[in-house]
């Protein structure tokens, strides 16, 4: 009993450690990448000339981010998946309330809260589910030697899985591929596909190195390299995918659905490979899911809010610069040698088209002098 005690005693310290390193990286990759964009802005804004990489922030940035990744990526040694993959909520909240700070827009309190109402509601949201799931969440312990790996990797469940996992995206790929479906939900299901072999490995890779410091080596077993493979494998096409769904839809969109999908499979990918609920009451599996679910809510509500660039439309508007109607929103002269079509209102190139001649008026006197040109003065007139 005294031993069954002391196990559990060391599993709730682990999770607390590991807790604490995932919701400590969040929070650094979240201002990392708050100071980066910071620095961008700060060089596009005074006009500098200088390189983004000469700037002593965008450096602070970086050191913060790989400090961040680092402690992410040992968090995993000591807590469940389960309970590590839902807390990228925290950088959520954090980029949205380091949003706050960095905008610096000055709105009257109505319309602050008028604007902002939805975002408030998410955070609150996106903090009581992690509450609950960090509260509920499995409490496993499990050294993560060699051994235990290739026992869990053998296994029938892991196995059944990984199976399926592979014909699901399989079947996705070709629609993305050969049928042209360039839907949102289709590419991020390739990323959480990938991503739910993406922390089954990180999670044994980390733990095969943190226990090789603290205890007998680890690294001389093949299985660490094959999980080490598979981690750098599978992060490498995630980020590709990533890539190409940012070139279609908006970055609050898939940074929404990324979580909801990616949280999910890594939940399923941890309850499978390491059978994290295995010991768990059904109440605890409940109410972990109930706070997942309410993060889920959350996250949506703060993405929902966030604004949108509106993308520019070059159709011509009623402004004049110089008595010239110009193109919208740019000051530019209608070009009349644009070989595309946007929206209405956009000129062709029609140099293929021979000239049609203009009906000569009798009524007047026509003289081979030079042909006066109007003035803009003379076209604001009219």
């Amino acid at each position: 009993m005294a031993q069954k005690d002391g196990m559990m005693t060391d599993s709730y310290t682990d999770n607390l450690i590991g807790t604490l390193l995932a919701i400590f990286g969040n929070l650094l990759v979240s201002i990392s990448v708050s100071i980066q964009k910071q620095s961008h802005v700060t060089l596009a804004g005074n006009k500098d000339p200088r390189q983004y990489y000469y700037t002593k922030t965008w450096w602070l940035g970086l050191v913060l981010m790989v400090l961040g990744e680092g402690a992410l990526f040992v968090s995993y040694a000591f807590a469940p998946l389960s309970l590590i993959a839902p807390l990228n909520a925290v950088s959520v909240i954090s980029s949205s309330i380091l949003g706050f700070l960095f905008l610096r827009e000055k709105w009257k309190a109505q319309e602050f809260l008028k604007r902002y109402i939805l975002t408030f509601l998410g955070c609150a949201m996106t903090a009581g589910g992690t509450y609950l799931f960090v509260t509920f969440g499995p409490n496993s312990h499990e050294k993560l030697n060699a051994e235990n790996i290739v026992k869990h990797v053998i296994s029938w469940p892991f196995l059944l899985y990984l199976l399926l996992g592979i014909i699901a995206f399989c079947l996705v790929l070709y629609y993305y591929k050969q049928r042209n479906a360039n839907y949102l939900v289709l590419i991020l299901l390739l990323v959480a596909l990938l991503g739910s072999v993406t922390v089954i490995t990180v999670k044994a890779v980390s733990g095969m190195i943190v226990l090789s410091i603290v205890g007998p080596l680890q690294l001389s077993y093949p299985i660490f390299y094959v999980m080490f493979v598979c981690m750098v494998a599978t992060i490498v096409f995630q980020a590709s995918f990533l890539a190409q769904a940012s070139h279609l839809y908006d970055s609050s969109l898939i940074a929404c659905v990324n979580y909801i999908f990616c949280t999910t499979f890594a939940i399923g990918g941890g309850a499978v490979f390491y059978q994290e609920f295995n010991h768990e009451d059904v109440l605890h599996i409940c109410l972990f899911l109930l706070g997942c679910a309410i993060c889920f809510l959350g996250v949506f509500l703060i993405t929902k809010n966030k604004r949108k660039a509106k993308s520019f439309e070059p159709y011509v508007t009623m402004d004049m610069a110089k008595g010239i109607p110009t193109i919208h929103n740019k000051g530019w002269a209608v070009q009349p040698d644009y070989n595309g079509s946007f929206s209405y209102g956009a000129l062709e190139n029609n140099d293929s088209v021979a000239p049609v001649t203009l009906p000569v008026n009798h009524e007047q006197s026509v003289s081979p002098g030079p042909v006066s040109s109007y003035q803009p003065s003379e076209l604001k007139k009219d």
